[in-house]
């Protein structure tokens, strides 16, 4: 963090302060404050505690600190919703983020709050690795309630600005390996109509993310896969695109490297693969938002956000030429590596 002028212990405040702002929207989104208030209007914060259930103490304090957060707008004493909540933490909103909020509040913050046993340990802390062989248990119930929503929420929006920064008129067959909750086949399939795209993800997986495509109607050209990437000695085959999007930060680089060496054999001879992820500076100097989501791969799983130089080294080693990285601005990714198998 730089600062101009003399130094303060204002930036450490900010820093040590974070989770307040963190635990506030997801008490907010919680006890559904912004969808009630799309339904009703701005109200003022006793009105607002009647309807949530809370006292005037606790509403006051809420409404206060979201209106502060940028969240709400307040007007002659009657909150209501910024333009920022409106879009995106109204349930039902195509692009609703809240999804991802209580995934976070109910999976990752407990693993972060034993940051110090994962460090210890290179172990992660939001589940027990003694108990079961991976992240991806169909019995954990915050993983089936949480997690694949919170996924779901975190990637429409970015798919949305993937498929805006990446021009794939020429495919006309997509893998998505590792896409459960079908955010972004369904991104693209709205942008390409003659696009069809196939999902492979775990059996779980793929029977919560039917009804997903079933509402946004693409049924006819969003195939489910069930199947294990890793389990399995091949991934399906005859496809010109093959895209991982927020998959290979989960694993280590030669779990890495083995998915790729699959997806490579899975792609007709001048395919293309895209790597859409919240990619660290080659410098592994920030930015703060894939740094600290690699940190909490530390928390997760086995992986971390490696940088655009590590995936180039790895695809070209896979057989992979024309190698670029497209850069953009979403909460999920901030780029996309891409590159072809020869013709």
């Amino acid at each position: 963090m730089h600062t101009t002028g003399p130094l303060t212990p204002r930036p450490l405040m900010q820093i040590v302060s974070g989770f307040w702002a963190s635990k506030t929207l997801a008490a907010a989104c919680e006890l559904e404050l912004f969808t009630m208030l799309s339904a009703t209007g701005a109200l003022t914060a006793d009105a607002i505690g009647d309807r949530l259930g809370l006292r005037p103490r606790p509403a006051e304090t809420l409404v206060t600190a979201c209106a502060s957060l940028g969240l709400l707008d307040v007007s002659d004493g009657r909150y209501g919703n910024s333009a920022l909540a409106e879009e995106f933490l109204v349930k039902d909103k195509p692009y609703y983020f809240g999804g991802w909020v209580a995934g976070v509040d109910a999976h990752d913050y407990p693993g972060w709050m034993r940051l110090m046993d994962a460090l210890r340990t290179d172990r992660p802390t939001a589940w027990n690795p003694d108990e079961r062989s991976s992240l991806f248990d169909p019995g954990d119930p915050v993983m089936v309630d949480f997690f694949w929503q919170a996924m779901h929420s975190l990637s429409i929006f970015t798919a949305s600005v993937l498929a805006c920064s990446v021009d794939l008129g020429g495919v006309r067959r997509l893998l998505d390996v590792g896409g459960g909750g079908a955010a972004y086949d369904i991104e693209l399939c709205r942008r390409y109509p003659v696009l069809t795209t196939a999902i492979y993800d775990l059996p779980f997986v793929c029977d919560l993310t039917r009804p997903v495509i079933d509402k946004a109607g693409f049924g006819e050209r969003i195939e489910l896969i069930p199947g294990d990437f890793f389990a399995e000695p091949e991934l399906p085959g005859g496809y010109d695109a093959c895209l991982l999007s927020m998959i290979l930060h989960d694993w280590s680089e030669d779990d890495c490297r083995t998915l790729l060496a699959k997806c490579h054999r899975a792609l007709d001879p001048g395919g293309q693969i895209l790597i859409s992820e919240l990619l660290v500076n080659d410098a592994k100097d920030g930015p703060p938002d894939a740094a600290l989501m690699s940190l909490t791969m530390l928390v997760e799983t086995w992986g971390r956000n490696y940088t655009a130089a590590e995936y180039s080294a790895w695809l070209t080693d896979t057989g992979f030429t024309q190698v670029r990285v497209e850069r953009f601005d979403a909460p999920g990714a901030n780029g996309v590596v891409i590159a072809r198998k020869p013709a």
